[in-house]
Parts: C-alpha cells; sequence; structure tokens
C-alpha cells in the first residue's frame, strides 16, 4: 500500500514556527506525501514553499472549537483561498448541533458554496469524541445534504481522535461520493492502514515521517 498517497502531513501546534513549516513542506516533497495541512497564518507561506510540486495545501477554519459566527468561518474561508489554500478543513458548530438546531446545515452549505465557487474543496471536521453514534450518523447526514465533499473525524484537540468504529460508522453513512478524513491520534503505519481499510481515503497526521517507515513485523 501507498501510504503516502493517503497522507496530509500535519502541523497545527500553536507553537509552529516559519521553520516548522518549511520543514513540513519540504519532508512532505521527500515523502512524496499526497498534502500538507498549516495553520491559516502560514498558508501563504506553505504556498511559496510548494512552488510547483503536486502537494495539496490545506488549512483549517473555526479551528479547533467550530462555535465560531458562520460569518467568522466564511471570513477564514475567502481568505485561505486567496491566500493559496486547495482545502479547507471546517470545524462543526458542535454546540448548535447538539442544540439541535437546523443553522448548523445552513452553515455547511455556505461554507460548501464558497469552497465550490473557487474550484476548491471543503471538509466539516465532525469532532467525533463528542458525538453518540447516532449523533455521528446525524452529523454525516446533514454533511451530505449540505454538500460537503469529506466529512473527518477530528482536529487533534478533542480528548480522543479517530477511531476504527467511527469510521465504519462514516463509511456506511455516507454515499461513495463525498470522502472520510482519519486524523487524530494517527501515528503508527498500522493506525494509518487500519483506517484505510475500515473506509478513510484521507489520513491526517503529524506522524507521516515515522508511519512510512514500518517495522519489520508490519505488512
Amino acid at each position: 500500500m501507498n501510504l503516502a498517497s493517503y497522507i496530509e502531513y500535519t502541523n497545527l501546534k500553536p507553537t509552529v514556527t516559519i521553520s516548522d513549516i518549511d520543514k513540513l513542506v519540504e519532508e512532505a516533497k521527500q515523502s512524496s506525501f499526497l498534502g500538507i495541512c498549516v495553520p491559516p497564518f502560514w498558508v501563504k507561506r506553505a504556498r511559496r514553499e510548494i512552488g510547483k510540486e503536486k502537494i495539496i495545501l490545506v488549512t483549517v477554519a473555526g479551528f479547533p472549537l467550530g462555535y465560531n459566527m458562520t460569518e467568522t468561518k466564511l471570513d477564514e474561508i475567502q481568505r485561505a483561498i486567496d491566500n493559496g489554500a486547495d482545502e479547507i478543513d471546517v470545524v462543526l458548530n458542535v454546540s448548535a448541533f447538539k442544540t439541535g438546531l437546523p443553522w448548523v446545515k445552513i452553515e455547511i452549505a455556505k461554507c460548501s458554496a464558497l469552497a465550490h465557487k473557487h474550484q476548491k474543496l471543503l471538509k466539516v471536521i465532525v469532532e467525533t469524541a463528542y458525538l453518540s453514534d447516532a449523533e455521528l450518523e446525524r452529523a454525516c447526514k446533514i454533511c451530505v445534504d449540505a454538500g460537503t465533499d469529506f466529512v473527518k473525524t477530528s482536529t487533534g484537540f478533542a480528548p480522543t481522535g479517530a477511531t476504527v468504529k467511527h469510521i465504519s460508522i462514516m463509511k456506511h453513512a455516507l454515499p461513495s461520493s463525498v470522502g472520510i478524513k482519519a486524523s487524530g491520534g494517527i501515528k503508527t503505519y498500522e493506525q494509518a492502514v487500519n483506517m484505510i481499510e475500515a473506509g478513510a481515503i484521507r489520513i491526517g497526521t503529524s506522524a507521516g515521517i515515522s508511519i512510512l517507515t514500518p517495522n519489520p513485523t508490519q505488512k
């Protein structure tokens, strides 16, 4: 399995520096990762460093808690696109979702429409750690109805990240036209493979280099 072709090599740490961003890009080039995911502040820098390499540039909006105003998320998305982002990972408003507000779908639809207007992809981070199985299924349906391109498990800032169980639930709830991104706590070759076998087509991880170096007992 060519794991590199699934990996969005990520650094969203609060302490990330310009040298960290440059290192992320350089390692992504060397390892032929599918893409990188960086904070909004560093999108323009990452785009410059990527140059003509075929590396997808991903950033986040409404990150990491998701309960920003919709207008704020839309502004973040537009600015990210203006700075060179190819894809945006926006955080679901879990607070509004658990309250049962219909605005959740409207917000995602607005974000999707803006991204698609510029021929960019939108992923929605549903933060599985805070959802029951039934809520996860419902969140997936809302994302589909609102036109998102991917549903993503986690920000990496919640108590737990991606699990095979959650990926399996998402796989069952989503049509084949909507991708699944597993992220949060994926540190090993085995974890990455298990997520892919369960249905993920993208892996968000800060441990991309070590994941590509399995020990001899791993397939």
